[in-house]
């Protein structure tokens, strides 16, 4: 079951990084439209379209792979204080209530708003150029999939947690600074302890 999970965390992670290139792109279009713009005195009339665009794509397509690092947003300045099978019965209550509704809603509407946009060869009415838009808009419904096969995994993490009372590991586990310092003090106070 292991190497399932770290095979989607590794898909996810793959396709985060893959995508994380377009901010790269992002920048240096970004930068020779400012250049174009300010110095040359001609603005580009494509900068609008590639920065929502690229942006867009980005956001959609890194999502998982976030997920599969546990680094989506969370009040969990309670939530790490509780058991590991707490943790993992409110985890996975919030996936079956509100995550994969949502994924579904995502994926029906997203398929929905790519295939009209295809019928149509939608093209952006925002700049002269005119960029198709249709293949943005199949980001969203493949997005969609990754996130719930991402959150497929998560789940199965919770129910191993709540079988073992232990997380399983991610792939590449990063430990907070915060948890380092924590086990230095205990260790401070036990040889000041020890000392006395």
């Amino acid at each position: 079951m292991q190497r399932i999970l770290l095979s989607i965390d590794g898909l996810s992670t793959w396709v985060g990084k893959a995508f994380a290139w377009c901010i790269v792109v992002l920048t240096f279009a970004i930068s020779y439209e400012v250049f174009a713009r300010y110095v040359m005195r001609a603005p580009t009339t494509w900068a609008f379209d590639v920065s929502y665009i690229l942006y867009g794509t980005l956001f959609m397509m890194a999502g998982a792979y976030t997920l599969s690092r546990n680094g989506h947003v969370r009040g969990d300045f309670v939530y790490r204080t509780w058991p590991a099978r707490v943790q993992a019965s409110l985890d996975l209550a919030l996936y079956l209530l509100f995550y994969f509704p949502a994924i579904a809603a995502l994926i029906y509407s997203g398929w929905g708003f790519f295939k009209l946009s295809y019928a149509m060869n939608e093209h952006s009415a925002f700049s002269p150029a005119g960029p198709p838009i249709w293949p943005f808009k199949l980001v969203i419904p493949v997005a969609g999939v990754l996130m719930a096969l991402q959150g497929l995994a998560e789940v199965i993490r919770a129910i191993i947690t709540l079988s073992t009372g232990r997380h399983p590991r991610r792939l590449h586990d990063v430990e907070e600074l915060e948890n380092n310092i924590i086990e230095q003090v205990a260790r401070q106070r036990e040889q000041e302890e020890a000392a006395r």
